[in-house]
């Protein structure tokens, strides 16, 4: 008898927690999210089942998901096993053009496939794509800074084929939107000229995607529970300000600070909103987008 009652308050938990969902299912009805996907739970079997099953629950409710991914510790892992070196630059990967082909092979290949299998084992109808796609992301070498400490001067660092996205052209994914299927896009760009293949950090590459689709939330799923104050709380909604403030005082710092300037950017080219959360949370973006308490810290204008 105890058992049958404990069922039946489960039951109804699970019953008031979709009643609740209603307003937040009708505000993203029809509107496109794009979640970057990345980090550990990318190597997680369990997580990426997690992951494909909250997308198809998203496609099916009405929300049309566009999932950018990344791949860095695979890449690494083949670079390793094909006895590449890498060069690093102030703790930046240089891509050279043997490399470049390895991270498209594994960007492009079994990675963007792994995801794609994922969502359509459950039930979903995905499509692997790359920035090189109808032009979909098209890149100019990126350049990167640094001062040198000694003299004061700021010096070029050339890190080969590395590209940052100059176009988008989301036409490619509005077709899709507009059907069935699951747009999954792995951050590999064309150059403008000559059509180089170029190499994009993924969280930049979903900054790009969101902001020219002028996406409703830009999701980025990371390692960490979001950005945090300096006591260690995480901090659950900032303004474009916050951010600002939060980088020039030291609070946000390391690797949070291309992610924030990624969602920063992201809200400067029209999308509504970004959110940075952990993507190691079982259903992390089904939390945030349909529940009143969310997940991660939102950014907003």
């Amino acid at each position: 008898m105890e058992i049958q009652r404990a069922m039946k308050r489960d039951f109804l938990a699970t019953a008031r927690t979709l009643s609740e969902a209603l307003p937040y299912l009708q505000r993203y009805d029809g509107k496109t999210i794009v979640v970057k996907f990345g980090g550990h739970a990318m190597g997680d079997t369990e997580a990426m089942e997690h992951f494909a099953r909250d997308i198809v629950l998203m496609k099916q409710c009405g929300v049309n998901p566009v999932v950018v991914h990344g791949g860095g510790p695979q890449i690494n892992e083949m670079l390793d096993r094909l006895q590449i070196k890498s060069e690093f630059r102030d703790g930046l990967r240089v891509t050279t053009p043997e490399t470049v082909e390895v991270v498209e092979m594994v960007l492009a290949g079994s990675i963007n496939k792994r995801i794609v299998a994922a969502i359509n084992s459950q039930g979903g109808r995905a499509v692997g794509l790359c920035g090189k796609d109808a032009n979909l992301i098209v890149c100019e070498k990126a350049l990167k800074t640094r001062k040198d400490p000694e003299s004061n001067i700021e010096k070029v660092l050339d890190l080969g084929w590395v590209g940052e996205p100059v176009e988008v052209n989301p036409r490619v994914l509005d077709v899709f939107l507009k059907s069935d299927f699951i747009p999954v896009v792995a951050p590999v760009g064309a150059g403008r000229k000559s059509h180089e293949t170029y190499n994009i950090n993924g969280d930049t590459a979903a900054g790009a995607v969101a902001g020219a689709m002028k996406a409703t939330r830009l999701m980025l799923l990371t390692d960490v529970q979001g950005v945090k104050d300096k006591q260690g709380e995480v901090l659950t909604r900032l303004t474009q300000a916050d951010v600002r403030r939060l980088i020039e005082d030291g609070t946000i710092s390391g690797g949070m600070i291309p992610k924030v300037e990624t969602a920063l950017y992201g809200i400067e080219k029209g999308v509504e909103a970004a959110v940075i959360l952990d993507g190691r949370v079982a259903h992390s973006v089904l939390l945030e987008l349909f529940t009143e308490h969310g997940a991660g810290t939102l950014i907003s204008a």
